[in-house]
């Protein structure tokens, strides 16, 4: 008796696929919130403020409440169109249909986006290297030296989700929703313009092998709408046709081609005697994003993922703004952990728990650092 073949291998749901890597995610954050509120509390400051009220936080609660300034002005303290608008408005639309305070609605974004970051994080991992890669990368995303702020009033988690899953639906060939997503983080943070980027860029070369495409050639359009529409609504709002670059000059957030970081580089590492740590943090996560990148390349990651860093690099290394937040911006850049997950996921037992028992460890510790002694924002 011959026996029956068997049949495909039973499809397991994502999400259950993803759970170790999002309880994993929930664990790292949750330890860096708790070391972040007993250093609050021995230090008497409330929790609260530092998660939804702080910075840039108060900002986008701003807009919530009052909307965008109308004139250009002198003074950046009274121009609030330098941040994106999704995410505030993204806030006031849940705390319209939610109890509580639209602080407590834009932290409940925050988080929730977090997950779906992390998840998203995931899936391209797992996609690209296989789940213990995908389960990697996303701790290692957890436990950066400025992780805490993935469950800030800010809008890194947000923007990382969205370009997360934009790269995970380039990678599985779904130009529109790529597109989509795309022109969703262009809506959310400045540097949306590297998502839009990233997904242009595999469109244009999807298109050499399949030329005739509709759906690649909408992408290319679609894509960069999010960030070009909120920069041409800024010039029609001020009247002239630069009027979110002058906001951004006004902020001194303009490129100045590296002056500024290399400035910075010679203040901190040769001539400042006592610098301090969160400023050794900064520019060490920049010197070292710039050698992961360098890895990638070499590990010939996919071309979405080399652009959307890449162009992230550029926009981080090459502003002469201000330098303690340029960590942060650099969240997002997700894929440059790839190699050291790659690597950790071929290391031995001991060699895997030591390394993140140190990234956890440290980013609980530089992370409530950043949020309680450090005087500015994160």
């Amino acid at each position: 008796m011959i026996a029956a073949p068997a049949g495909p291998p039973p499809r397991v749901h994502p999400l259950r696929h993803a759970a170790p890597a999002l309880l994993a995610y929930l664990g790292v954050r949750s330890l860096g919130l708790v070391v972040l509120a007993l250093w609050a509390h021995r230090r008497h400051h409330g929790l609260w403020p530092i998660l939804a009220t702080k910075w840039d936080a108060d900002w986008y609660l701003g807009i919530a409440d009052h909307g965008y300034a109308q004139v250009l002005g002198t003074a950046r303290s009274s121009n609030n169109l330098a941040f994106f608008p999704l995410y505030p408005y993204l806030t006031k639309a849940v705390a319209a249909v939610t109890p509580g305070s639209r602080a407590s609605a834009g932290l409940a974004v925050a988080v929730v986006a977090s997950v779906i970051a992390a998840w998203g994080i995931f899936a391209v991992g797992d996609r690209l290297y296989g789940r213990r890669v995908g389960v990697l990368v996303t701790v290692l995303w957890a436990a950066l030296p400025v992780g805490p702020v993935q469950w800030m009033g800010y809008t890194e988690s947000l923007f990382t989700a969205f370009a997360a899953w934009a790269l995970f639906a380039a990678l599985t060939d779904r130009p529109l929703t790529a597109a989509s997503l795309a022109c969703l983080a262009g809506l959310t943070r400045p540097t949306g313009v590297a998502v839009a980027a990233a997904v242009c860029a595999w469109a244009l070369w999807e298109l050499r092998g399949r030329p005739r495409d509709p759906r690649l050639r909408a992408a290319v359009l679609l894509a960069p709408l999010g960030w070009c529409g909120y920069v041409g609504w800024v010039g029609l709002r001020l009247g002239r046709w630069d009027g979110y670059f002058a906001v951004q000059r006004l902020w001194r957030n303009d490129l100045d081609g590296g002056r500024e970081t290399l400035r910075r580089f010679r203040e901190l590492l040769a001539h400042d005697p006592t610098p301090q740590l969160f400023l050794l943090v900064v520019t060490g996560t920049l010197i070292v994003s710039v050698v992961l990148f360098g890895l990638s390349v070499a590990d010939r990651q996919p071309l979405p993922l080399l652009v959307l860093t890449g162009v992230l690099l550029v926009i981080v290394l090459a502003s002469g703004g201000v330098y303690f937040p340029r960590a942060r911006f650099l969240m997002p850049g997700f894929p440059l952990l790839l190699p050291v997950a790659a690597h950790l996921a071929r290391a031995s037992r001991r060699h895997l728990v030591l390394a993140l028992t140190a990234a956890v460890g440290g980013s609980a510790y530089l992370g409530a650092y950043m949020s309680v002694v450090w005087h500015s924002a994160p």
